[in-house]
Parts: structure tokens; sequence; C-alpha cells
């Protein structure tokens, strides 16, 4: 391989004389790159991680997408480099969407955009500011009353039956009501937000749903332009930033991508380890462990975003012993890096160095009320259905494929039959 003769930068210490180059580019490897978008990897991510780092270390070669190649980190400590060094791994993707294919399925997820997300320096700041002050304003105590107002009915409307599908039933019902209510959004919008958010997140008919998802927003924007009320879109409309509706629009859907699927899928992998752990379950129940403690486990080991918080160097820098290219994707494995031996203790209970609400500047704003909502929809549902298990073995579980989320087709389950709660 051909690497510069002067590295414009590095993150490693590079002894002097030889090459200090373990291996090259990823993005230039003989190697065949590992796809992330099929139910292969859904099926077993974690072994895949595992082979990954066996075989290359911290920086494995991987496939977003059919022609869309990336590097993703797999080392904490790495990761923790990567996150807090934004000169040097910016998150604007601009230099690299042009060279992939406009029909990818990953270019509307991971394009630019004006927000926070996919920004850096002043234009990040500026977005960043307006954001955590939407985010700041939404009140953490009438929010746990909300969550409850809108667990007991859905509850309610299942618990007699004595069998149930936690993920259609319960929890994406449930984060789609809550995040309407955030944002001041009426239940047709959200129901159109919810379906565009969600193909989006599948990588399958991702334009379409970028469409309908900004059709509904707009919309959205232009309401509480005019009617301005106590809520997120509100406060964005309204911040000294002066964002536009483009701006509004990104910053919104952002909000709606943070809330929808990780939500979700962090109550139902939650769910999942205390219905199928018998020690934790046990312990759960007995009340040795939280609730907070149940999501902080599967925080570590199998986060709702799995691979996540995407950078692209703006010149070719050498970290770990690995060249990573120029204007390339480097994708870090918030469950690889988690899980990475290196920094893995037997017990984490009440550990919370995990990477799942990512880190550095671009960290999670809005970890505060992900927790409360969370864990109160958990609390909620066993609460009235203690004894909830599995319809079916674990094995036959489907997981929905996707380069970037852990989530499940569905979870059902089973449990003696309850008379519907009070509200």
């Amino acid at each position: 391989m051909n690497t510069p003769r002067s590295a414009p930068s590095t993150l490693s210490d590079a002894p002097t004389g030889g090459c200090p180059v373990a291996h090259g580019s990823p993005v230039e490897t003989d190697d065949p790159r590992i796809p992330l978008y099929t139910a292969e990897f859904a099926a077993d991510p974690h072994g895949a991680y595992r082979a990954m780092r066996a075989k290359y270390g911290s920086m494995a070669p991987i496939e977003l997408a059919p022609g869309v190649p990336a590097t993703l980190v797999l080392g904490y400590q790495a990761a923790v480099r990567i996150l807090n060094d934004p000169e040097h791994f910016p998150a604007d993707p601009r230099a690299w969407q042009e060279s992939i294919p406009p029909d990818s399925p990953v270019k509307p997820m991971m394009e630019w955009y004006p927000n926070a997300l996919r920004n850096s320096g002043q234009a990040h700041l500026r977005y960043r500011q307006a954001y955590v002050a939407a985010i700041d304003g939404i009140d953490l105590h009438a929010l746990h009353a909300t969550v409850e107002t809108i667990a007991i009915p859905l509850i309610n409307q299942f618990c007699t039956t004595g069998s149930a599908d936690l993920i259609g039933q319960y929890a994406f019902p449930l984060v789609f009501e809550v995040l309407n209510r955030m944002v001041g959004c009426s239940a047709e919008l959200g129901a159109r937000v919810a379906q565009g958010m969600a193909m989006l997140f599948d990588t399958v008919e991702a334009a379409r749903g970028m469409e309908m998802l900004s059709t509904a927003l707009l919309e959205l924007i232009a309401l509480r332009r005019r009617e301005p009320g106590d809520d997120v879109t509100s406060r964005l409309a309204h911040h000294p930033a002066g964002l536009d509706d483009t701006e509004m629009l990104s910053n919104l859907i952002s909000f709606y991508g943070a809330g929808i699927e990780p939500q979700q899928n962090l109550i139902v992998n939650t769910l999942l380890l205390m219905v199928t752990d018998d020690r934790f379950g046990g312990n759960m129940l007995g009340g040795a462990l939280s609730t907070r403690d149940a999501l902080d486990e599967v925080l570590f080991d199998d986060p709702p975003m799995a691979n996540f918080c995407t950078s692209y160097p703006r010149q070719p820098i050498l970290i770990d012993n690995t060249w990573l290219p120029a204007h390339q994707p480097v994708v870090i494995s918030l469950s690889g890096s988690n899980n990475d031996p290196q920094i893995r203790a037997a017990d984490h209970t009440g550990n919370r160095s995990h990477l799942a609400w990512g880190a550095g500047p671009h960290a999670c704003p809005a970890k505060s009320v992900a927790y409360l909502v969370v864990q109160e929809a958990i609390d909620q549902l066993l609460d009235a259905l203690p004894d909830i298990e599995l319809a079916v073995p674990e094995a036959e579980l489907q997981r929905r494929p996707g380069p970037f989320h852990r989530a499940l087709a569905a979870l059902p389950v089973t449990f003696p039959p309850s008379p519907p709660m009070h509200i």
C-alpha cells in the first residue's frame, strides 16, 4: 500500500524508522468488507465484532450499504479519542456524500443537513445551542406524569388477553406519543413522522421516508410559528439563533431520530434481558437491582444505536497503527467499543462509562429525558404485569436488518391476564 510519506496528522505515537502501519487503510484493503446491512449480521453482531477485532484490531473495514465503504471503530479508547477530536474527525459529510451512489439506501440517513448532528465548528455551536435550549425546556416532572398517562391505557388494551407484542402494542406507540407531546405534534402528523423515520432507519425506501417525514414536520413548523406553545418545536422556532424552516426541519428530524428508534429499542432490549435472564430477573424482582441498573447493562451490552456517531476525516490520519483515508466514514461501534476486552470488567453494575450516549461535542443532550421515559415505561409495564414471559424461544426472535440500530422486529410475550388499571 502507498501511504503518505509525511502524514498530515497522527493520533498515535509512531516509532522512528520503518513503517508504523500494521495494516493499510480499510477502504483500500484487499480483504472483503464486512457488510453491516445483512440479516446475518443483525442475527449475531457480537460474533461479527469479535471476529473483526481478532482480525483487524480496533479498526475494521465494513460496508454500510452496497458500494459504501467505511471504517468501524471497535476500540473503546480509540472511540473516545475520535469522539473528542472534532477538528480531525468532523461530522460534516458533504465531501463524502458526492462519492456514493445517489440512490444509496443509507444516503438519506447520513447526508448533510443543517443541524447540530451533521455540522462542526460555529455552525454546530449555533444549532446545538438552540437544540439544547429546546430540550432543556422540557419539564421532567410533568414528563413523568405524561408517560404514565400514556402507558396505562396502552397496557389496558392488552392486559386482559394474556399476550401482546411489546413493540407494536406498547414500546412504539408509547415513545411515539410521548415525542408527539414533547414537540407539540398532532396524532395525525405524528403518525406520518413515525412511518417516515422508521423507513429511514431500516434503509428501505429511505428517500420516500424522508419525503413523508419532511412534509409532516414542515406543517408542524408553520403551525408553531403561528401558534407557539410550551413545546420543543416552539422553542426552536423562537430561539435567538433564528433558525429558518429548513434548519428547523433538520433539527426536528434529528430530535425524532434520537427519540423514536433508540428509545423504543432501549425499552424492548431491556425488557428482553429482564424476561430471559434468570440471574438478572431474579435480582430485579427481589429488589437487588433497579430498573436503572438494567438499562445501563443493556446500554453496555446491546445499545439501541449499535453503530453511529459517524465522522469524516479531512485528511489521511493515523490512529491505532491504521491509516484512515480522507472523506470516508469513520463509524463508532458503540456496541463493539463498550465490549472492548481492554476495558471490559466482568461486573459493571452501576458503571455508566459506556458510550451509548456518545461523547464529546456531539454527545446526546437528551440523556436525562430518555432515561426518564424509558425507565418509567418499563416500570409501568412490570408493575402491571410482573410475570411476563417470552411467547417463543429467544432464538426465534427476529432482528431488523440495518447497519445502525439493534432492533427486534417484535417481542411477543405471555402473562397471566390482569384486569384493566384505573387511570
